[in-house]
């Protein structure tokens, strides 16, 4: 191969795209309440050593009252606020410019009135909106339904569930958000004889209404147990599992009512967990059986024990780790298999909890952001930040290396991403020694190449560009790292035609 070939093949190596790959997997967004999979987790890396490298604070912005979370994508973080409008309090739905803080638009969606007490000056709505694509969905404290679109915050279309399904406002009003599954938008209308409702995602069209269980505050979960996908709402009967396309039928789980159940049910493999207040405590039930016959068969009760008011729990290696208690609160880890308490940390007052990166995360009432160990065996805080001031009665959210967190009277985006590691580049040189090509894989910083990065490397080669990247040919010989560099020697003979490379990293 001559020299002008050899150099052709260096123009022409196809330059690894490291840092854009990684930062790819990393990104993610946090579109409904509770995440992307409806169960407080989280499967982002963040950054954890807070004592030596504390949350960075993006922003920080006054906020109106409400109790509402964040739904975060497309660049933006959307909530609701109580607000003045003319002579009356109105509910709001609002977009916040995710990299900034500003404001982007606030469209009134009802009255905001809030007769029953307990929460204080600071009450507002409760539920938290959903986002798809280019729309919000928001499901009011009165029951209406609205779609808003993303970028400007005009109406799409709207639904009122007590003129149209004669809904009925249960006391403390709806704190539910709208669940969405594929084209679907699940709810609780609590209109008699048709209270599950299933709307279209793209009209608000009914797709259909079944059952006759009555509204509480908890968000309905979508979860695939025994091999059957299903939406599990909460309600005042007790666990109602329904098919996602029909509403029909698939189990039930009686359990009882009083003045609030608010926690959404927790799925654990096979089993699901529901908890309520005010005495009720808690209970589990395993679902086995097929797609035409499943069964529910209690696993535990504990009556009066194990209550969560309004935070819903997490699930992680067969442990639930939540918030549990009334006026006194704990953070307590219990086995989900046998309800046995394996610890209790007492004084924690109201928070809520999300699990990342291999750790409970908690959001306390004054708004402090605590790391806790998962160890069944103690209670073990990692580290603890404060994140905002006010009322925090709502759970987190976490977004492309970013916790967003807000309180009754402002919010704040926290950079907690891992420090970026150096980019790096695909060198291909001669060796003459060895007859063919060598490539180095170097930091563009020129620093050395961290040797826990290796095995997560691979180099790809092709001789024809046309083909997918899916089809390029991963190189197997051993790399070697000298001196900070990872080398690795193509035997493929200078003879050969014409090739072309690239590396990936695997996080």
């Amino acid at each position: 191969m001559a020299l002008r070939n050899l150099l052709r093949i260096h123009a022409l190596v196809v330059p690894p795209a490291l840092a854009l790959m990684a930062l790819g997997l990393r990104a993610s967004d946090w579109p409904q309440y509770r995440g992307p999979n409806h169960d407080g987790t989280s499967t982002e890396t963040i950054r954890t050593n807070w004592s030596e490298a504390p949350p960075r604070q993006i922003w920080k912005v006054p906020l109106d009252p409400a109790l509402s979370s964040f739904a975060i994508a497309g660049g933006k973080t959307f909530t609701q606020v109580r607000r003045r409008l003319g002579s009356s309090d109105q509910e709001f739905c609002i977009a916040l410019n995710a990299e900034t803080g500003q404001e982007l638009w606030a469209t009134p969606l009802g009255k905001a009135d809030y007769p029953h007490g307990g929460v204080g000056s600071d009450d507002g709505p409760r539920s938290t909106p959903s986002v798809d694509g280019d729309r919000v969905y928001v499901l009011t404290s009165y029951l209406r339904m609205a779609c808003l679109d993303a970028t400007t915050g005009q109406q799409v279309w709207s639904k009122d569930l007590v003129a149209d399904y004669g809904g009925n406002v249960i006391a403390w009003q709806n704190a539910a958000s709208p669940l969405i599954v594929g084209d679907l938008i699940f709810m609780n209308c609590n209109g008699p004889n048709q209270r599950l409702l299933a709307l279209r995602k793209q009209d608000g069209s009914e797709a259909w209404k079944a059952q006759n269980d009555s509204m509480t505050q908890s968000t309905p979960v979508a979860a695939t147990i025994a091999g059957v996908a299903q939406i599990i709402f909460f309600a005042q009967s007790g666990l109602v599992s329904v098919t996602p396309e029909t509403g029909a039928l698939l189990w039930r789980y009686p359990f009882p009512y009083s003045v609030s159940t608010a926690a959404s049910p927790v799925v654990g493999d096979d089993v699901v967990y529901c908890s309520a207040a005010y005495g009720m405590g808690a209970g589990t039930v395993r679902i086995s059986g097929t797609a035409s016959a499943l069964v529910a068969t209690e696993v535990w009760r504990t009556p009066g024990a194990n209550m969560n008011h309004w935070a819903t729990p997490v699930h992680h290696n067969g442990y639930l780790y939540g918030i549990y208690g009334q006026s006194s609160t704990s953070l307590k880890c219990i086995e989900l298999a046998t309800a046995t308490e394996r610890w209790s940390q007492a004084g924690v007052g109201y928070a809520s909890v999300l699990f990342v990166n291999g750790y409970v995360l908690m959001l306390t009432e004054p708004g402090d952001l605590v790391l806790v160990n998962p160890d069944p065996s103690a209670y073990t805080e990692v580290d603890r930040f404060k994140a905002v001031a006010g009322k925090c009665w709502n759970v987190p959210a976490i977004s492309n290396g970013r916790i967003y967190v807000r309180s009754t009277t402002e919010a704040a985006c926290l950079d907690v991403a891992p420090k970026a590691l150096p980019a790096l580049k695909l060198l291909p040189l001669l060796a003459a020694d060895k007859g063919g090509l060598r490539l180095l894989i170097v930091n563009e910083d020129a620093s050395p190449v961290d040797a826990n990065r290796v095995t997560n490397i691979d180099v790809f080669a092709t001789f024809d560009l046309a083909v997918g990247s899916s089809n390029w040919t991963r190189l197997a010989q051993p790399y070697v790292l000298t001196n900070g560099q990872l080398r690795l020697d193509d035997p493929t003979g200078l003879n050969a035609p014409q090739r072309f490379f690239r590396a990936a990293e695997r996080r």
